[in-house]
């Protein structure tokens, strides 16, 4: 199994005649991915490596069922863009776009829930589910994803899409592999957190293991730390706290637009004290995340034998 995506994905993209829209379409589709075509208003009759573009995207619903819509238009329009692919009925919608405002980011969020969707990012690289599909630019070129995604049974999440896929390949590399990885979004407000994320790896039996990439700033981990403390989990979690410097550089920013320290809470101290707390545990190096993940598998599997 995987979570959010699979080979039977059927994909639309948002601004596909976008320059890095084409490109994408290309990976995508050199990926084995179901992309059946995309949307530009006004470019209708048009093709893009092969798959036809509409005007709208309820062009492409109301011909079969769509999963999944990646947004790949200028900030000033992605609100709209995600408003459309909601009404039209997708239930999965990858927000490539960034710089969008917060205050338009809440308010889709939001309406995403009223409707029974979900949102991934904004400012993301979108998921995969390695050797079945992948929904957004995650890993880049086709050869470049198969090397460094392969199937196995560590879920990944990720505020950085770049870390996203160097995660992916210390766990290939080591021989874990992995079931799905999230990049998420490194934007302050986002559609699916960590904590939101975890109870669909919960249900998935070949996830095995959790790997996470973390920032200072914002309250992803905050909110995971909760979750575990409220629910527990039956996957070992294993994360890596980057900008640990920045712990004395209050009202700077680390890379992303949610990674601004703005109080105790937000710093990489506090934070990896306040996962640690709630079982998580913190790797120094993202090398050291397969080792980790590895022995908390084999001691939860030790566990669960009656310590025989």
């Amino acid at each position: 199994m995987s979570i959010l995506v699979d080979e039977r994905t059927a994909l639309i993209i948002q601004g596909i005649t976008g320059r890095e829209a084409v490109t994408m379409s290309r990976e995508l589709l050199d990926y084995g991915s179901r992309l059946v075509g995309g949307v530009t208003p006004g470019r209708k009759g048009r093709e893009v490596h092969g798959v036809p573009v509409e005007d709208t995207v309820r062009a492409f619903t109301e011909r079969g069922r769509i999963d999944a819509s990646i947004v790949a238009v200028p900030p000033a329009f992605a609100a709209d863009a995600v408003l459309e692919a909601i009404e039209a009925g997708v239930k999965l919608i990858v927000v490539v776009t960034e710089r969008i405002p917060r205050r338009q980011v809440a308010q889709f969020v939001e309406y995403a829930r009223l409707h029974g969707a979900r949102i991934i990012g904004p400012n993301c690289l979108g998921v995969i589910s390695p050797g079945k599909a992948k929904v957004g630019g995650v890993g880049g070129a086709a050869d470049a994803t198969r090397r460094a995604f392969r199937p196995g049974s560590i879920g990944v999440m990720s505020r950085s899409g770049g870390m996203t896929t160097e995660i992916a390949n210390a766990l290939s590399e080591a021989g874990l592999g992995v079931s799905t990885a999230v990049s998420i979004g490194g934007d302050a407000v986002i559609g699916s957190t960590y904590a939101e994320l975890m109870p669909l790896f919960e249900a998935d039996p070949e996830t095995r293991g959790i790997a996470i990439y973390s920032e200072p700033g914002g309250r992803a981990e905050a909110e995971l730390a909760d979750y575990l403390a409220a629910h527990g989990s039956r996957l070992p979690v294993v994360a890596f706290m980057a900008g640990r410097f920045m712990d004395a550089m209050p009202g700077m920013r680390f890379g992303h637009a949610g990674t601004i320290v703005e109080g105790r809470a937000d710093t990489a101290a506090e934070k990896v004290a306040r996962m640690e707390a709630a079982g998580i545990a913190v790797a120094e190096r993202i090398e050291d995340i397969p080792l980790l993940l590895a022995e908390r598998i084999e001691q939860a599997q030790h566990s669960d034998n009656g310590g025989g």
